[in-house]
Order: C-alpha cells, then structure tokens, then sequence
C-alpha cells in the first residue's frame, strides 16, 4: 500500500481467504460508514481531476455508483451508469466482456450521452480491468470521449491500471495494495 492516503488507506478492511484462499480482499464498505473517510476520498478524487474538462461521469455497477454518484455531485455533473445486463429500462446499448470462465454483459441508456462527451469512468477498485474495459469501449461505441479513469484502490499485480492505458486511458487512484 503506498502512503499517500494512509489515513483513507487505514479505513479499508482487508479480508483474508475471500472470496477464495489466497486472496486478500479489499473491502471498502468500512470506509463508506466513515463519513469523514467517505467525504474525504471525494474531495480528494475531485481534487485529481478538476483539471479535465469532464462532461459526465460514468460509474460501474455496483460500488462504482456510489463514488461515481458522489464525485458527480461534488463536480456538478450528471451520472451515467454503466449495468449489468438487463438492469435497466429502455432502449439500451452494451458490450460483452469475458470472465475467467465465461463472459458479461455491460449496457448503459442508448441516450445516455451525446457524441463527443467527455466521460470519466469510476469504480471503487481496478483489478483485472475487464469491466472497466467494457465501459470504455461501451461509452467509445456511443461516441463519447472516454480517455480516463478514477479508482479508489489499484491492484497493480493483476494488471488492470496497465490494460486501461495500453487502450488510450489515463489512470488514477487513491490507494494502492500489494496483493491481490
């Protein structure tokens, strides 16, 4: 874990053994019941892009609605969400990704943003990036400017952070752990 946020960091309870031996999850539900913790990683995380020129913030299902939902609100813009298949209602547009043993689907409104809208996706945790691939490639497909991300925790040892670059999106994120 770097120390850039160890005060947030310090919030993150980590499981053992979840949701299989070997893996050290990173559970974030004990800093959302820190108000405090939960008010500071949004203004943080909205400190690290108020440079960009965003348009809309697109959050991932599930946690991601709820940093994304926020961070929106701090920076007065409008959230899409980014869903599992067949959540919402309506005329929808989505993509399938692959799984470690299958694929997913992710779909969001077919109306949710004009062509040329700057998007920033947020999640709570960049993993594999599979998902987060999903909904850059989702929101390209829809025409929209999707060229960066914001997590509140990277695992840099599954790859994901490197993957979102190598497809043209800067990444960044509050906290990063060792392990997986």
């Amino acid at each position: 874990m770097t120390d850039d946020n160890a005060d947030l960091a310090a919030l993150v309870r980590t499981i053992p053994d979840y949701p299989k031996p070997g893996i050290l999850f990173r559970d974030i539900t004990t800093l959302l019941l820190d108000g405090a913790g939960f008010a500071a990683t949004i203004e943080r995380m909205a400190a690290r892009v108020a440079d960009q020129r965003l348009d809309l913030v697109a959050g991932i299902e599930a946690r991601g609605f709820v940093f994304g939902a926020a961070l929106a609100a701090r920076l007065g813009l409008g959230i899409v969400l980014m869903r599992k298949k067949n959540k919402l209602p309506g005329t929808t547009i989505g993509v399938n990704y692959a799984l470690e043993y299958g694929q997913d689907r992710i779909e969001m409104h077919a109306d949710a943003c004009v062509p040329g809208a700057r998007v920033l996706i947020v999640d709570d945790l960049i993993a594999t990036g599979g998902t987060a691939l999903a909904a850059v490639q989702l929101l390209r497909q829809a025409g929209a400017i999707a060229d960066s991300a914001a997590f509140v925790i990277d695992l840099p040892v599954l790859g994901g952070a490197d993957r979102l670059r190598a497809a043209g999106v800067a990444v960044d994120a509050l906290m990063t752990f060792d392990g997986h």
